[in-house]
């Protein structure tokens, strides 16, 4: 056991007398010793919950003869960081949460670890973690919010709240609506409702092999949500004796059967930057382009809010992320034959699985689309690449072409969206909110929920070389490589200059001549960095360009 080099021999008795100083017996100590990581905090909605979640997860551990030992990892909520210099600290935090972890899994020698995440950066850190340090690693989420229930009885999420917003302002939502969205969008703990960023990477973690059936839609104040954290320990025990490791989970394979649910799922554009993030620490190398190639052969047969108006509730109750593999089985679009951590490979875990309910799970030959939910544009705006979550673009906008509205900051550009500076046909361009530039990479949920708002979605397309919350809808194209810091096309865009964009197609055209854009490029300086201390300041000077993760180099 990994332990042994903190508890066996003499020359480990100082070692010995701390863990006695834990209370730990002798007989604790002698078992393999489990790390619980727990993400609990009384800030995040998400989170507030896990304590409950972790003690089960020890409970688990020993009933199966293990020893569980807790300690924390950080979160951000996007929700609350959201509009302001919080949302600076979101994607930040995944490395932070992937770099502490480690210290602390190596540090203490740990046989095993039990991650327990929920929210956007935290699961995808916690992934990272697991990989990069490769002993055996189980998770259990703490699992999606219900849905909300307005007055008159409709049900509602947190992007109807942001919408709300931008309803207002436009003049047809009163102050007492929003109040009733602001009392009812959020009815209890648990990762908000719809399929956002947190959502989709607890079900991607079950995907990819590495938590147990129903760690991505099992609602958060369900009891079977705290069965789950008990088979969870139970089950690292297991994966302890037989030396399973994520990294013989968490091969190419399974990265590329993970990008082909999400594509049936209508996944969050983030995980355009998580998953290459993960992949990168287990040794495997995935791109935006594997991605169009994937999505080019995988129907999607989901459409949860924002996209549509069911939720995670309504998918779990269908059969949840197994179902939707079963039917993806039917076409032969994923690897069945995959180790994950039930011991078992995945045809094996997919055994007498059903899809319950075909009005959540399209059947494979009825798919919402032929294509996945994610694509990935090129063009001369964006060399190399962004990204837009067709699943949630009206049909109206897949094809669009119209003049550019310039803003150097998402403030800028709100206040203009909510000033009615913004018409029908426009194609507004935030920039310089990059992972170098903001630095940060902002999601850019407030612009995008301002013009759903205030009747613009339908009409109005927004680019950005920043990202968007999983809850954001319309033709919002995120990650746009290079980023305007760096010298990108994005930062040469003139005022009323046309963009075309074509999501069918995956191209993005700035419609002005190469002579112009090398001319603009030649006048081009870099303006000076947002921010010169702390840890934003040193990640800006680090971190890779969002089509490769937005990683720290």
């Amino acid at each position: 056991m990994l332990s042994d080099n903190i508890k066996k021999g003499v020359d480990r008795a100082p070692n010995v007398s701390l863990l006695y100083a834990l209370g730990l017996t002798k007989e604790e100590i002698e078992r393999p010793v489990i790390g619980v990581v727990s993400s609990f905090s009384e800030i995040v909605p998400g989170h507030m919950h896990l304590d409950r979640i972790a003690q089960a997860v020890k409970d688990g551990i020993r009933a199966a003869g293990g020893t569980p030992i807790l300690f924390p990892a950080i979160a951000v909520c996007d929700g609350i960081a959201m509009g302001h210099i919080g949302m600076k600290y979101s994607l930040v935090s995944r490395e932070l949460i992937a770099d502490s972890t480690e210290a602390m899994a190596l540090a203490h020698q740990f046989d095993g670890l039990v991650m327990v995440p929920n929210c956007d950066k935290n699961v995808p850190g916690l992934l990272m973690a697991a990989a990069r340090v490769n002993i055996p690693t189980i998770f259990c989420a703490g699992g999606p919010m219900l849905a909300g229930r307005l007055k008159d009885g409709r049900r509602t999420c947190l992007s109807h709240m942001f919408e709300a917003v931008g309803a207002y302002h436009a003049g047809t939502l009163t102050e007492a609506g929003v109040e009733d969205y602001t009392e009812n969008a959020c009815p209890s703990c648990g990762s908000c409702s719809g399929m956002y960023t947190a959502n989709s990477m607890n079900c991607l973690t079950e995907a990819i092999g590495m938590a147990l059936r129903g760690n991505g839609t099992i609602p958060a104040p369900y009891s079977a949500r705290i069965r789950l954290a008990k088979h969870t320990g139970m089950k690292i025990m297991e994966l302890v004796e037989k030396n399973i490791r994520p990294r013989d989970i968490m091969t190419k394979a399974a990265f590329r059967n993970a990008e082909t649910v999400d594509m049936a799922l209508g996944c969050s554009t983030n995980t355009m930057l998580h998953l290459p993030a993960i992949a990168r620490e287990a040794g495997v190398t995935i791109d935006l382009d594997g991605a169009n190639a994937i999505s080019a052969r995988t129907p999607n047969l989901c459409h949860l809010a924002p996209a549509g108006d069911t939720f995670m509730e309504d998918l779990d109750r269908a059969g949840g992320v197994c179902a939707v593999m079963k039917e993806l089985t039917k076409k032969g679009l994923l690897d069945t034959s995959l180790l994950t951590v039930t011991g078992k490979t995945v045809a094996e875990n997919l055994e007498g699985v059903e899809n319950l309910d075909e009005e959540i799970i399209r059947p494979i030959e009825k798919p919402y689309s032929e294509n996945g939910g994610i694509a990935v544009l090129r063009g001369n705006l964006a060399p190399d690449g962004c990204v837009v979550k067709r699943s949630a673009v009206a049909p109206e906008m897949m094809v669009h072409e119209g003049p550019a509205r310039v803003f150097d900051s998402e403030d800028d550009a709100i206040a203009a969206i909510y000033n009615r500076k913004i018409k029908p046909g426009d194609v507004v361009v935030i920039r310089y909110e990059g992972p170098k530039g903001g630095p940060g990479m902002r999601e850019m949920l407030n612009p995008t929920s301002a013009i759903c708002g205030m009747g613009l979605g339908e009409s109005v397309a927004l680019i950005t070389d920043g990202r968007f919350s999983g809850a954001t809808r319309g033709a919002s194209i995120g990650h746009v490589s290079p980023e305007a810091a760096s010298g990108g096309s994005i930062a040469l865009v003139k005022e009323g200059d046309v963009i075309a964009i074509d999501i069918p197609a995956c191209k993005i055209e700035l419609k002005v001549s190469d002579e112009e854009l090398a001319r603009r490029r030649a006048a081009w300086t870099c303006p000076e960095p947002k921010i010169r201390t702390g840890y934003l300041a040193r990640y800006a000077k680090l971190v890779s360009s969002a089509d490769r993760g937005a990683v720290l180099e």
